[in-house]
């Protein structure tokens, strides 16, 4: 049996990762730990908290004499890394919680693999799941690969570039085996409604109103998260030590399109009046340092490892918005 920990197992992308593994491989010990802060929701868990392969520790991943007992009692082989500050909000106005969290964690759970797997490192594996807001902002053209140099924007960005330094550090220092992967952004079931597409949803849903920072002409590349769930299942079973992966949707979309296609989705879901809610829509003050564009270049993990996006924007946002109206209304 292999020992599996997942941090941030109760989050959004986690917990969705911790469902697929608990159902699909029953060899597999699952222990997922999560300190329950504001975006942890176990209730995203309740179908398989009873499995007979699946464990749940709540733990601050910054203690780290309790993450090194947890390593060593568990007999931990391999740990799959989401626990994170993930908002770029409360980044700007907090950025020492994403420092802590998303730094010092990180060494934390680091050094607690270096200390308990005792330089035996057969068939052990650290993979860190980190962000493409690492390399910074793109202009009209271009893609972000494994090869952009980083240029991290917010406080968000720069604590997980930094994590990310320290994941290759110890890889180079001690030959950790390690694997990292940078996603562009989330969306589906279960995500916290302070992040766009589910805070869209909510207010539409409720007729409360649509707030756009700026011109709303920012893009962002939308993946949805069953597709990043089988991005990661393939490098974690499939990836050669020390490897980088981009994991994309290959869909770039601007935040005013999405507003109108949520507004056009929802009302014609609930209803109403053609385009009704687009009166919803109001333009507030940009984000401090809000980059313009996002977009990732796939093609070394579809080349190496077969992988391709399965879901469309339209049909992954279909079932993303029928989940929310099932949940709300």
């Amino acid at each position: 049996m292999k020992n599996i920990l997942i941090t941030g197992g109760a989050g959004f992308i986690g917990s969705h990762l911790v469902k697929f593994f608990v159902n699909n491989y029953p060899n597999y010990n699952i222990i997922n730990i999560d300190n329950l802060t504001y975006a942890g929701n176990l209730n995203n868990l309740k179908e398989i908290e009873d499995q007979s392969n699946y464990k749940f520790i709540k733990q601050d991943i910054c203690n780290f004499s309790d993450i090194k007992n947890i390593f060593i009692q568990e007999k931990i082989d391999s740990i799959i890394h989401l626990a994170a500050e993930s908002h770029v909000d409360r980044s700007i106005s907090d950025p020492f919680s994403f420092a802590k969290t998303n730094v010092l964690g990180t060494l934390s759970l680091l050094q607690a693999s270096k200390i308990s797997w005792k330089a035996d490192f057969k068939n052990k594996l650290f993979y860190h799941v980190s962000t493409d807001e690492v390399y910074g902002t793109l202009g009209e053209e271009g893609l972000f690969t494994e090869k952009t140099p980083y240029d991290p924007h917010s406080p968000y960005s720069a604590s997980k570039a930094s994590s990310d330094h320290f994941v290759r550090a110890f890889y180079d220092t001690y030959k950790l085996p390690i694997v990292i992967s940078n996603c562009s952004n989330n969306y589906g079931p279960n995500q916290y409604p302070e992040k766009l597409i589910p805070l869209f949803i909510n207010n539409i849903i409720n007729n409360n109103p649509i707030p756009i920072y700026g011109d709303g002409e920012n893009i962002r590349d939308w993946l949805y998260v069953e597709d990043h769930i089988s991005a990661i299942d393939l490098i974690f079973h499939n990836t050669k030590i020390g490897k980088t992966y981009n994991i994309g949707g290959n869909n770039e979309i601007s935040n005013n399109e999405i507003a109108n296609i949520l507004v056009k989705k929802i009302d014609k879901k609930l209803g109403r009046k053609s385009e009704e809610s687009m009166k919803l829509i109001q333009y507030v003050d940009d984000r401090l340092g809000h980059d313009r564009r996002y977009a990732i270049d796939s093609s070394k993990i579809k080349n190496e490892l077969g992988w391709e996006p399965n879901n469309t924007f339209d049909k992954g946002i279909d079932k993303t918005i029928d989940w929310y109206i099932n949940k709300l209304t």
